[in-house]
């Protein structure tokens, strides 16, 4: 059937698989599956002996593996990442996907997980294809206000090509940064990772495979949701609390 939806909100079992009472066992398994990666145990049988033990459903172990890191990943991440303030008159490659999507997710009453490293994701997936929701062009305009706000000098939007509908989301956002007056460029990329991970500028994302790999990155996403979408379902599965 044709995915007719037109929100990235949240998934109809969110509610029971991460009520409240649901966050202790959540917690633990986050701090057990990022010992095991501290220790180098291989992340896919790492989350399947946590998730075994937890007894967590898929759902919940989606949300256990993007909110964990090990030991080491941890410090790394955190040696790079650019506070926003530093962020004028700075040119910044953003992870097109990830970064919209997680917006869009926030705006529509999706459920968002702060994890280990400071990160706040989703749990939405796009299987291949990008299908524009009512949040789209609202989440685009936010994130271009933020940025102006402060004070980025260029945004440089880097898009999966295999992904379908990569090409009308690029002249959607060309539209829209024209008719603006926004300051950005629109790339389709067979491997945006790659490039985000060689790059010197900033990178905006929140995907771990990139912030293990980049120069510099900053939270993007987190820093729009924590002071612009104040009302968004934030889930804290870091522990840090």
């Amino acid at each position: 059937m044709p995915d007719k939806r037109t929100h990235r909100g949240p998934h109809p079992a969110d509610a029971k698989l991460f009520a409240p009472n649901a966050v202790p066992n959540l917690r633990s398994a986050i701090a057990d599956f990022s010992l095991l990666l501290t220790k180098g145990y291989a992340e896919k049988s790492a989350l399947k002996l946590v998730g075994d033990k937890f007894s967590l459903t898929e759902r919940q172990r989606l949300a256990v593996m993007r909110s964990a890191c090990s030991d080491q990943h941890l410090v790394s991440r955190n040696r790079c990442c650019v506070a926003p303030k530093d962020l004028a008159g700075q040119e910044i490659a953003i992870d097109g996907y990830n970064v919209l999507i997680t917006v869009e997710a926030a705006m529509s009453g999706g459920l968002i997980f702060k994890g280990r490293d400071g990160c706040l994701r989703d749990l939405a997936s796009i299987h291949g294809t990008y299908r524009k929701v009512t949040e789209t062009i609202p989440a685009l305009q936010l994130i271009a206000d933020f940025l102006k706000e402060i004070g980025a000098s260029k945004a440089v939007w880097l898009l999966d090509s295999p992904v379908s509908n990569s090409g009308r989301l690029k002249t959607l956002m060309g539209e829209l940064a024209q008719k603006s007056g926004w300051n950005w460029e629109i790339e389709l990329l067979l491997s945006p990772d790659a490039e985000l991970k060689k790059t010197d500028m900033i990178v905006a994302s929140s995907d771990s495979v990139v912030l293990d790999g980049c120069k510099r990155w900053v939270n993007l996403a987190t820093e729009i949701i924590k002071k612009k979408l104040t009302s968004a379902k934030v889930i804290d599965l870091s522990g840090s609390d």
